[in-house]
């Protein structure tokens, strides 16, 4: 089986006309060499911002970088192991002599398929440092730049999943990486006094690496075909039945950083396909 990432095009990103959004202004995306995080940074970019980009992957990370220039955009890349707080940090300062930081996206992630009983401890570590320390690091260093931008606003918006709402099989690590960013976003939201704002973006199965991946091993762990897998387990509550691309998840971002957000204030963005809130009956197969 295979997903191929979709290409990123002008005429699927959501362009907005803000005063925000602009070169002066920086925003910083976590996870930017593949997937949500390259969609979200080429669509900031696009947008008029300047992106900087942090992943390890040093080589996709520049072809993102290529992508948001051939939309006449500006962005940087910033090779950035996010379980350091060292490289973290040089990141930060980075950042901000690209401009004035104002908006952060917390993207990076990884999985493992695991019930807890079997749950590698390291994993778990790695997991919790590179997607909930790392965007808690990352928004303690860059709210005290938002305070000082223009208008003394900023948002930090992060990538949550059906995962922060509900709990599924053999994602023990994931489940709670995912509530906790929920709750660190309510956190943000409870000290900016309405003028640094967070918010959580939870989508369903988004076509990227990082789902594709998932497919064979929760097929091992179900004793079912991949195919099964995609239909009755990743797609099977959702009233719609095709994945997400990258960059109409980029653009609920855009669209929670820009004026038209001013009242997502600790919210969640909630684009799954009704998985969470609508349920199908089951039938059996054959009916």
């Amino acid at each position: 089986m295979d997903i191929a990432e979709p290409k990123i095009t002008k005429e699927e990103i959501l362009f907005i006309e803000d005063k925000d959004f602009n070169p002066g202004n920086v925003c910083i995306v976590t996870g930017a060499a593949t997937g949500i995080g390259r969609a979200t940074a080429v669509a900031a970019a696009a947008n008029g911002l300047t992106a900087v980009g942090l992943d390890i992957n040093q080589e996709e990370g520049e072809k993102t970088v290529q992508m948001a220039r051939e939309m006449g955009g500006r962005m940087v890349f910033v090779r950035t192991d996010l379980t350091r707080d060292e490289e973290i940090e040089r990141a930060v300062e980075g950042a901000s002599e690209a401009g004035s930081v104002k908006y952060l996206v917390n993207i990076a992630g990884i999985q493992h398929i695991d019930a807890i009983e079997n749950f590698p401890m390291e994993k778990y570590d790695l997991m919790h440092r590179l997607m909930l320390r790392a965007p808690f690091y990352l928004a303690k260093l860059t709210i005290p730049h938002m305070k000082r931008s223009s208008g003394g606003t900023g948002a930090v918006g992060n990538m949550a999943s059906i995962h922060g709402h509900i709990c599924t099989l053999n994602k023990p690590a994931y489940n709670i990486m995912k509530f906790g960013l929920r709750g660190l976003s309510q956190s943000i939201s409870a000290e900016g006094d309405g003028k640094i704002r967070s918010f959580t973006v939870s989508t369903g199965f988004v076509k990227t690496a990082l789902a594709l991946n998932q497919i064979p091993a929760q097929a091992k762990q179900r004793g079912i075909t991949p195919e099964e897998v995609v239909r009755d387990v990743m797609m099977g509550d959702s009233r719609i039945k095709e994945m997400m691309s990258p960059v109409e998840v980029a653009n609920l971002f855009m669209f929670g950083f820009s004026r038209f957000g001013r009242y997502l204030v600790g919210g969640d963005l909630l684009f799954d396909g009704g998985m969470v809130l609508t349920y199908a009956e089951k039938k059996k197969p054959g009916e």
